[in-house]
Order: C-alpha cells, then sequence, then structure tokens
C-alpha cells in the first residue's frame, strides 16, 4: 500500500497543481539520469553548472579556442530538451551524436556533417539545418584559422561544437545557452545557468590537507597522465589522493604560475534565483569538483544562508576518488566549509552553521557513504529520507529516479508542516 505522502503527491500531479520551483547545484553527468523523471514533478527547475570541466572533447575546444567548458550545461540542455515529435528527436540524436574514436574516421565524419551530407539530418527541417549547420560552419571556420594548434575531433561531441560555433560568433556564453535552448526547444521555464557567465577560460584548482595544489578539474577527480581522457576512468583504477582536499578554487590559466588564485564573479541569475526558489538542491556527484565549485563564490552562502525553504543533499550512494572514507557529515562539511569560504580569504568568509544551508538529506537505501545521524544531529541536521537505489556495474550504487524524486516532492511540499526525526525515514 502506497504511503499517505506518496498518495498525496499523485493527487497534485494528476490535477497539475502548482509546480514547485527549485535550484540544483550538480555536474553535467550524475544528476542527468533523474532529469526526465523531475520533469514529472516540475519544469520550474535552475539548473546551476559549473564551467571548469577540462576532460574529454571539452578540453580539446578549450585547448584550441579556448574559453569556458561547455560540456556539462551541453549535456544538461540535451536532457532537457524536447523528444515529443520526430524532428525534436531528430534535434536531439544530431546535437548528441558523439564521433567516433579513431582520428581519421572522426574527421571523415565531422566534414560529412558539417557539410550536410551525414544520415543524421535526416528528419531535421530546412530551418533548423540551417541554423545548426551555420554555427557548426562558424566553429569549423574558427578551428581552420588555428591550423598549427591541430585539432583532434576523437570522440567529439556535437552539440559541444555547435555550442562553442554560438558562443565564438556571440561572444556570449549565455547567448550561446539561449540559442541552444531555442534549438533544441528547452522548457521555458527551465533555465541552465553557468555558476559563472564568462567568456574566459577558467580553471580549477584544490588544495588538499597536506599542502598539495592540484590544477585543473581532471587531474583532481579523473587523473589521465598527461593523455586526453576521452571516457573517465572507473574509480577502482584511479589513484587514491595523497590526502583530502581541503578547498577548490579557480587559478589562472595563464602561465606557469600554480598558486595564481582568481576570483571571478557568480553569474547574477544565480543569485536572483537563490533568492526565489522554493528549494535548494544539492545534487549527488563529484562533491569537490562539480558541486563546490558553484558555492564557493561571493555571495552564494549568503544568499542561502538567509533563505527559509528546504534546503536538501541528494548523498551520493558510492564513494569516488575525491571522498575516500567520507561519512554523510563530512560531506555536510565540505559543503559548509564551500559556502562558507572557510579556507580562502578571511575577509571574504562566513560563520554559519551547516543547519544554514543543509535541513534535509536524502539518501539511498544500500548506499555505501556512512550516514551517521549523530554527528548529523551535532550539525543541526535531523531530517534524513531514504529512497530507493539501484547498483550500476561502472558507478556503483545510484538512486532509483522514480524514488528520489518522490522523496525530493515530500520534502518541499511538506517542509512546512514536518518537525526534525532523528531517525531515517525510509518509507
Amino acid at each position: 500500500m502506497a504511503s499517505p505522502r506518496r498518495s498525496a503527491f499523485r493527487a497534485r500531479s494528476s490535477f497539475n497543481l502548482t509546480q514547485p520551483s527549485m535550484l540544483v547545484f550538480s555536474g553535467g553527468t550524475a544528476f542527468n539520469g533523474v532529469v526526465e523523471e523531475l520533469k514529472k514533478l516540475t519544469t520550474q527547475v535552475a539548473h546551476v553548472l559549473p564551467v571548469s570541466d577540462d576532460g574529454g572533447s571539452t578540453a580539446e575546444i578549450v585547448r584550441v579556442l579556448g574559453g569556458p567548458a561547455v560540456g556539462d550545461i551541453r549535456s544538461r540542455c540535451l536532457r532537457l530538451s524536447d523528444e515529443s515529435t520526430s524532428e525534436a528527436l531528430a534535434v536531439r540524436t544530431l546535437l548528441g551524436y558523439r564521433l567516433p574514436l579513431d582520428a581519421q574516421h572522426a574527421k571523415s565524419e565531422w566534414y560529412s556533417i558539417v557539410e550536410g551530407e551525414h544520415s543524421l539530418w535526416k528528419g531535421v527541417s530546412q530551418p533548423y539545418r540551417e541554423t545548426i549547420r551555420t554555427f557548426l560552419a562558424y566553429f569549423q571556420n574558427e578551428i581552420l584559422r588555428r591550423a598549427t594548434a591541430c585539432f583532434c575531433f576523437s570522440n567529439g561531441s556535437i552539440g559541444n561544437f555547435f555550442f562553442a560555433g554560438a558562443r565564438i560568433f556571440f561572444q556570449s556564453l549565455d547567448a550561446a545557452i539561449f540559442l541552444f535552448s531555442r534549438v533544441s526547444d528547452i522548457p521555458t521555464e527551465s533555465l541552465v545557468l553557468p555558476v559563472i557567465s564568462s567568456n574566459d577560460r577558467l580553471t580549477l584548482g584544490c588544495e588538499l590537507w597536506d599542502g598539495t595544489i592540484i590544477r585543473g578539474q581532471n587531474e583532481i577527480s579523473h587523473p589521465c597522465n598527461g593523455s586526453m581522457a576521452l571516457i573517465k576512468k572507473e574509480f577502482s583504477s584511479v589513484p587514491t589522493l595523497p590526502s583530502r582536499i581541503k578547498r577548490v578554487f579557480y587559478m589562472s590559466s595563464e602561465g606557469r604560475n600554480l598558486l595564481h588564485e582568481v576570483f571571478p564573479k557568480v553569474n547574477p541569475a544565480v543569485l536572483e534565483q537563490l533568492n526565489k526558489v522554493e528549494c535548494v538542491v544539492y545534487a549527488m556527484g563529484s562533491l569537490f569538483t562539480s558541486i563546490c565549485p558553484s558555492l564557493v563564490l561571493l555571495g552564494v552562502g549568503e544568499v542561502i544562508a538567509s533563505r527559509s525553504c528546504p534546503k536538501v543533499l541528494l548523498l551520493n550512494g558510492s564513494h569516488d576518488r575525491e571522498t575516500v572514507g567520507f561519512s554523510a557529515s563530512d560531506f555536510v562539511t565540505a559543503i559548509t566549509d564551500a559556502l562558507n569560504r572557510t579556507y580562502g580569504d578571511p575577509h571574504n568568509s562566513l560563520s554559519n552553521s551547516p543547519g544554514d544551508y543543509i535541513n534535509a538529506l536524502v539518501v539511498p537505501k544500500d548506499g555505501r557513504v556512512r550516514v551517521d545521524l549523530e554527528s548529523l544531529a551535532t550539525r543541526g541536521i535531523f531530517h534524513v529520507v531514504c529512497a530507493d537505489s539501484m547498483h550500476d556495474p561502472n558507478l556503483g550504487i545510484l538512486f532509483e529516479p522514480k524514488s528520489l524524486i518522490q522523496a525530493l516532492a515530500d520534502v518541499i511540499f511538506e517542509y512546512k508542516n514536518t518537525h526534525p526525526a532523528d531517525v531515517i525515514d525510509c518509507h
């Protein structure tokens, strides 16, 4: 028999009452798996994504053309895109397509696509075809202008190439997102927001507790010994860090001074959304390279702490290189330190408590991250809800999407009428 809260959610959905608004901090991979299910709860979601990814084909675009990394943004846009018509599916397939791994085959297929001869164009009408090809051709022209850089198309994402062409043409990341959103027909109430709106290349750095400085998101999370990482390595094959991560920060991409820290400004649209949404979500994913880069920017902690609304952490089901040995309270501490900018410039630091930033946790059943209720309680966090999980042979324990969104709906809809409990509620 369904619990009362599940039945209540079904009733709300069937009567199509006002959808809750939320802002989600996430990277481009882990949360993608639940985006389709989230649409059934609400499309009023601001997806805040970092622009510091330097792995895979994104790294090749940044290496040759510069600019911010767009891979995570492109990935989320595709997940939100329309698929209700045959043409929408054709556009989604085209922009989601990856070229072969073999460099020569990839280059040959790329020319077939940019010249409009590839079978991927089947089902794409002339207006869409002309629009998309224009920016693919512009991207190609920019590559040719930098011929000495020898661009590698291996495993390249057509959506990334389109996105990069639009960004360079408009000289605006926001304009490129707007164009991509319209071409892929994303619901107008769904926002995809780069946490930093910039045309510049941004490099993520981290400082370990032993004083080590690591430069580059991929080097922090999935080091590849200097070669371009086309596919992320499984955690079991990645060497562990010499000590835990103390903080993440942004670094200059110029020169070789690894300690040259920079302080980019947060996208004003992110702060605007934080001030008005009904729920803030810290999604599952790479804690220090996907979530924290959006939290350490000036203004983010201030706004979140000021809000009276559900602030929900979706706990990872498995550990990765960044969180070896972490418990649930360690995740909370890392997020609190990032939002308080505890280990950055002391003049910009805050002293808010964990409960000011997080008031509920959703954890996966059978997850491998220890849920230490007593430690969470000392941090002012008492509301812990359990959702069903599933096992992926490569990624470990993941949330079952439907159960996760149901649990999130329970927290949002009942926030004002729910009192904290010191037990895990595995309803």
